[in-house]
């Protein structure tokens, strides 16, 4: 039995209930609702580019879910904890993915190092995945901070941080004193 559904903004839970039923109508109604009330929650939490993938995984979570739903209690609690949930697994992909393309850099992939330098690539090259790629982007490739942080899914306040232990690193193995402020 399919249930008109006179109003598309109708109480979650209730659409859920009607969906548990079997009213497609209600299911598709409570799908839309939640995927416009989800995305300004993975638009905070995710790169721009990874919002919409954010979303397909919490809407494909509750159609995995729905069973569990208990009508009794509180809707939104329930699909708050799921799409956080989510939405933090989209999240631990995003950067898993990014651990891997700053790994796989290979050094052919610099450019050209001027005579003299090899020392310096050496030390970079020495340097973990993360404060390498850090360290590519901002001088060799000249981006600044704001894109190296898009490019990576880091705040600009982490890559900062891991410029500069990236720096003193080299420093260090370069043998060149720190510079005291």
């Amino acid at each position: 039995m399919t249930t008109t559904i006179p109003d598309r903004e109708q109480d979650p839970g209730r659409l859920m209930v009607l969906a548990q039923g079997g009213d497609r109508a209600a299911y598709e109604a409570l799908l839309g609702a939640l995927a416009r009330a989800v995305r300004p929650l993975a638009a905070r939490r995710l790169p721009a580019d990874r919002v919409d993938d954010g979303v397909q995984n919490v809407l494909l979570a509750v159609h995995r879910a729905r069973h569990t739903y208990d009508p009794a209690r509180p809707f939104g609690p329930w699909f708050l904890a799921l799409a956080l949930h989510r939405l933090t697994d989209t999240w631990r992909e995003v950067h898993r993915a990014t651990r891997r393309e700053a790994d796989a850099v290979e050094p052919w992939a610099w450019p050209e190092i001027p005579e003299g330098h090899e020392a310096l690539l050496e030390a970079v090259l020495a340097l973990p995945g993360r404060q390498r790629r850090v360290v590519e982007l901002l001088k060799l490739e000249q981006r600044n901070v704001r894109e190296v942080a898009r490019i990576l899914g880091m705040s600009e306040s982490a890559v900062k941080v891991t410029a500069h232990r990236a720096y003193r690193s080299l420093r260090r193995t370069l043998g060149v004193a720190d510079v005291q402020r």
